[in-house]
């Protein structure tokens, strides 16, 4: 029998929700409604509209139910690290948003704590500015930490206003620093080292776990008969994407590609070596106890950034797939920088960041729009293919593959340019990665698909189309 739920995609920059339906020998997906997602500013920082977003949540779950009244159930994912903090079932105002600047006290307050060695091999996390337990540490200093007793992750917080159960699913939980690797649990230890309430942190679940029923409000609001059940599925989105890779071997390595990239490998066990640490690698929760061994990189973000300084600047839209074209055809060498660059991080003019960047390190200032898109999309293939080939170095585990998923799958140039520095076939595709590994989660937990994560995988492979990229033997040189 068919399973149709309903997929909450809470992304960085914009929502979505999904009607899924699921069984052995079938994967289709339905866009019901998208929104866009932008920080905030206010003036204490720069937050998210997450009521808004709910908002946009439960317009796109009533439209679902009027367009499938056999829906069986809810998930929710989003991004990573943010949260809201609640006393007594309230919010004490928006989340902030991770790239406000609030995070840097938090940043040296814990290191005055446990220096960046002892922390890695705790929690195994690659150093982000931005990471929860630096947030968590900024509203300590702040005094907002005293007024709250529970902190729920962004897709938590939805699933507590739609059920009004508090959980902690595992997959996000371990991007906040605070989660052991090795057990799957809060870290109690670090968590009083860090001097933070241990009294706050919710229960944590599995993937796939019954959060509960829609609260009655909730279900009057929406039209939908309160028994239909909230699951948690891998909340964090990368979690989510990473179920959808259409991988047939083991030997393949994943580019999770959206306003942020995660490239990584996928293992049965942490690896905490101090080399992994220099190398800034994280160990991430994954479905059925897997670790996403990753590295995050820019992303694009850069890309998206630099279209919205372009229209501001001239009042015009940006046609992209005609500039990406344009960026194709540009033969000349282009300077290949460092994506990750500190100052890439916060929301503005990214194109004069670039040129300064270039300008800073010797390399040749890329002349008009095409050319400065040529260097991004080379940027972040070198990127892409460091960590690729430093995700073997440091596991040993045998990569044959790379497997790119999600928005950056559309873009041909990107995944031409990523073949070509790995020296490996890209398959790209599907787009929906992330929806697509909800609803997969969904479904198993209601027995309308049983099977390991290999199982989920082969039933996407057999149900989407995928675009395959060989690496050329001619890539042109690029400056350095």
């Amino acid at each position: 029998m068919t399973a149709a739920v309903a997929a909450v995609d809470l992304g960085a920059t914009s929502g979505r929700v999904m009607l899924g339906y699921v069984n052995h020998n079938e994967l289709r997906l339905v866009p019901v409604s998208r929104f866009p997602n932008h920080p905030v500013p206010q003036a204490d920082g720069l937050h998210w509209d997450l009521t808004g977003l709910y908002r946009h949540a439960l317009d796109g779950l009533a439209a679902a139910f009027r367009q499938e009244p056999g829906l069986v159930s809810i998930g929710v994912d989003s991004w990573a690290v943010d949260y809201a903090l609640l006393a007594r079932g309230r919010t004490l105002g928006e989340p902030f948003h991770y790239r406000d600047e609030r995070t840097a006290a938090g940043v040296q307050a814990t290191e005055a704590l446990v220096d960046r060695a002892e922390l890695y091999a705790a929690n195994g996390l690659q150093f982000l500015p931005f990471t929860t337990l630096y947030q968590l540490a900024a509203d300590r200093i702040s005094g907002r930490l005293d007024q709250a007793d529970t902190f729920l992750l962004v897709p938590d917080l939805i699933n507590f206003w739609l059920t009004g159960e508090q959980f902690a699913e595992k997959t996000n939980a371990s991007t906040t620093g605070l989660l052991d690797p090795r057990t799957g649990r809060w870290n109690d230890t670090l968590i009083g080292r860090l001097a933070l309430p241990r009294a706050v942190f919710p229960p944590l679940v599995d993937s796939g776990a019954r959060v509960g029923a829609l609260l009655p409000d909730v279900a009057r609001q929406l039209g939908i008969p309160r028994k239909l059940t909230v699951h948690s599925v891998a909340s964090h989105d990368t979690a989510s994407a990473v179920v959808a890779i259409p991988a047939a071997t083991a030997d393949f390595a994943y580019i999770s590609s959206g306003t942020w990239s995660l490239v990584g490998v996928e293992l049965e066990h942490p690896v905490l070596t101090d080399a992994g640490r220099i190398a800034n690698f994280t160990n991430e929760g994954g479905v059925d106890g897997r670790i996403r061994y990753l590295k995050n990189v820019m992303g694009l973000w850069l890309l998206n950034e630099s279209v919205g300084a372009w229209e501001a600047a001239s009042g015009d839209r940006v046609d992209l797939p005609q500039l990406l074209q344009q960026a194709a055809e540009v033969d000349r060498p282009v300077a290949v920088f460092d994506v990750n660059d500190d100052r890439f991080l916060p929301p503005g003019d990214m194109p004069a960041r670039i040129e300064q960047l270039c300008r800073e390190t010797g390399l040749p200032v890329p002349t008009g729009r095409a050319e400065l898109v040529r260097s991004m999309m080379e940027s972040l293939a070198a990127a892409y293919a460091d960590a690729v080939a430093a995700a073997h170095r440091l596991t040993g585990k045998n990569v044959a593959i790379v497997h790119l998923v999600g928005g950056g799958s559309q873009n041909a140039l990107l995944c031409q340019l990523t073949a070509d520095r790995t020296g490996m076939p890209v398959i790209a595709g599907p787009v929906e990665a992330t929806a697509i590994g909800n609803v997969l989660i969904q479904a198993r937990a209601h027995g309308r698909l049983v099977g390991d994560l290999e199982t989920l995988r082969a039933l996407v492979l057999r149900s989407v189309s995928l675009t395959r990229y060989l690496p050329r033997t001619a890539l042109h040189d690029t400056a350095q």
